[in-house]
């Protein structure tokens, strides 16, 4: 072969040699243009997100466990220091730090109107420096007597012990009557009440309380927390008849 053909043979591989490049050059741009393209658009993904708690519901997370005195032990303990008390309304709470109340009875305090003798607390009765740490759960109840006179005790929600009590101020004649003549209407108790209400769903009670609904109704309204969602569901129980006249979930 002649040096002239064995040159234009090689300049000849040397362009398709050129083309074929080019070629793959296009397509590798190509592959790469479809690449972004699909990183601006991934491909989407079905994975839910948790759900999250809202802050009343992260409370209600946080207390109700914390809690390990239910509230009809609680509101035994809380009757039991008034004489022939009736409970009027308890409620699951966090304890705050409080100085002694000036209506809180202490030894030789004849101001108690349910004891007119010299007082001598009893074994349920707090002492100094006994009570929860503050953001501690806690019952808070009232209690009234016969003549109306309510008296406010905390119990400390973990060991049952009264930590406070003191005689509610501001009552007058009226609002004693008023109460004494409710608590006489009242023919279910509480304790039916919060069983009606967690026949209907199965949670803990967190409040109970003897209130009238908008048509002048006496009710206990029982507040029920379930521990799946921690929702909170009040019923309005009828005092008079056992009946459910009212059910409201706060999903909040």
């Amino acid at each position: 072969m002649s040096v002239t053909n064995r040159t234009l043979r090689v300049r000849a591989i040397a362009a398709v040699c050129a083309l074929a490049g080019s070629a793959a050059l296009v397509t590798a741009c190509g592959a790469e243009e479809v690449t972004r393209a699909g990183a601006a658009a991934p491909t989407p993904t079905h994975a839910t997100p948790s759900p999250r708690l809202t802050q009343d519901q992260a409370e209600r997370k946080a207390l109700v466990p914390a809690a390990k005195v239910g509230w009809d032990k609680a509101a035994a303990t809380a009757v039991g220091e008034v004489p022939r008390g009736k409970l009027v309304e308890i409620e699951l709470k966090r304890a705050t730090a409080a100085s002694p109340s000036p209506g809180s009875p202490s030894p030789g305090d004849t101001a108690n109107p349910f004891n007119p003798s010299p007082a001598t607390p009893s074994p349920a009765s707090p002492s100094p420096g006994t009570g929860p740490t503050p953001g501690a759960p806690e019952w808070v109840a009232k209690v009234a007597g016969t003549d109306g006179t309510v008296r406010t005790l905390h119990i400390d929600a973990v060991t049952g012990k009264v930590t406070r009590s003191q005689v509610e101020r501001g009552q007058d004649a009226d609002d004693k009557r008023e109460l004494t003549d409710r608590l006489g209407r009242a023919e279910r108790t509480p304790q039916q009440a919060a069983k009606t209400a967690t026949d209907k769903r199965k949670g803990t009670v967190t409040a109970v309380q003897l209130d009238e609904d908008d048509a002048n109704r006496l009710i206990w309204s029982v507040d029920v927390v379930t521990t799946k969602d921690w929702y909170k569901t009040t019923y309005d129980v009828d005092a008079a008849n056992g009946r459910v006249l009212r059910e409201h979930v706060d999903r909040d």
